[in-house]
């Protein structure tokens, strides 16, 4: 490719842009953390390259490019520092919006694994991006990291094209209202305890830190562990869709921890049903969370969601939020059901397909707007 010799190159911090998700702005790079983190831009020239710089020890991170509210590209990343081309020979008077987001969920298990953004080289000048509308924050395991969004039905392998922001409910349903969003999703995590019974797999207990389910010296240093401001950015609407693999624990063995002896189980009773000791547990860290998330956003709109893979958690839920509410007198916290995932809908990994993303997010929208005016 033929150089272009105009090109100059800035520094993110030289350069009017927007930032995306959950991190640490005083950073030089910029670390995308959680899946749907971006940096927008609103540029003009001909010419826009990204220099970025990735790491990782498994599983390699995915992003994807939008141009005018449009996703043009979705590709995996390779480690190293170097530069990518999102647009060229393009109206040089034009402005054009990009979003160079990140697709693929912040991974609790690989602690090499970043995406750090450095900066830009163009031909043309950037401009202030304004806010949009709305600003929603999601909350939630691997169906708000998009997992099965991607791949066909009877792909089984957990890796990370099969995940995205891209084909996404919550995108779709902050797309559908001019919203901002921020995303905070760990796949197999719930609110009480992962799929596998594993106590430590809670959102609730990351929540207050910019990204708290990392680890690692890197990590670190990056600032995933600073506690996050939350006055620095205030959601009109929480939105947790988390359950699932609470759901799921109840038929799973016992976890136990074999250097500590620690152990943790949520029982099934011989009748089949949920073991009243453990159903309560999972009720009072249901209340929990939402006194959390209230504490921490006192004008927001708390919206539970729940159904989009088994509806065996309904009743219980329902019953914590209405403890909660009466508890609390907080009447901004509700629940609403989302349309199951079907045959027809669904995606790769057994999990929701785009077909079943689109439906819930529409369901999700007219209930948010109604809310919200």
């Amino acid at each position: 490719m033929k150089k272009n010799e105009a090109l100059k190159y800035y520094n993110i911090k030289e350069i009017s842009c927007k930032i995306h998700g959950r991190t640490d702005e005083s950073q030089s790079p910029i670390p995308l953390f959680w899946n749907g983190s971006a940096i927008e831009v609103n540029v003009t020239g001909t010419e826009l390259w990204i220099d970025i710089e990735v790491d990782f020890d498994i599983h390699e991170p995915w992003a994807g490019c939008a141009v005018n509210g449009d996703i043009l590209s979705r590709q995996m990343l390779m480690a190293g520092r170097y530069q990518l081309c999102l647009l060229r020979n393009m109206n040089s008077l034009s402005v054009k919006n990009i979003r160079f987001f990140r697709e693929l969920q912040a991974m609790s298990e690989d602690n090499a694994n970043c995406l750090l953004i450095h900066g830009f080289s163009s031909d043309g000048s950037f401009l202030p991006v304004s806010d949009r509308k709305y600003k929603f924050e999601f909350i939630g395991d691997s169906i708000t990291s998009g997992e099965g969004t991607y791949g066909s039905q009877k792909e089984e392998d957990w890796v990370p094209m099969f995940m995205s922001s891209s084909r996404n409910y919550a995108v779709m349903v902050s797309d559908m209202l001019n919203a901002d969003y921020r995303l905070l999703s760990q796949g197999g995590w719930g609110v009480l305890c992962g799929w596998d019974n594993n106590p430590q797999h809670r959102l609730p207990s990351c929540y207050e830190k910019i990204c708290g389910l990392l680890q690692g010296d890197i990590n670190e240093r990056l600032g995933a562990f600073k506690p996050y401001n939350f006055a620095s950015w205030k959601p009109d609407a929480v939105i947790v869709n988390l359950g699932t693999n609470d759901a799921s624990a109840f038929n799973q063995p016992m976890w136990q921890n074999h250097l500590t002896g620690e152990s943790f189980k949520q029982r099934i009773a011989p009748d089949g049903s949920y073991v009243k000791e453990d159903l309560e547990r999972f009720q009072n860290a249901v209340i929990n969370f939402l006194s959390l998330i209230r504490k921490n956003n006192p004008d927001s709109h708390i919206i539970w969601v729940y159904g989009m893979l088994g509806y065996e958690l309904t009743l219980p839920v329902t019953d914590a939020i209405s403890r909660y509410r009466k508890q609390t007198g907080d009447n901004k916290a509700s629940f609403l059901q989302l349309p199951a995932t079907t045959s027809e809908t669904a995606g790769a990994r057994n999990h929701p397909g785009i077909k079943s993303h689109k439906r819930c997010a529409k369901v999700l929208a007219e209930y948010l707007e109604t809310l919200l005016n």
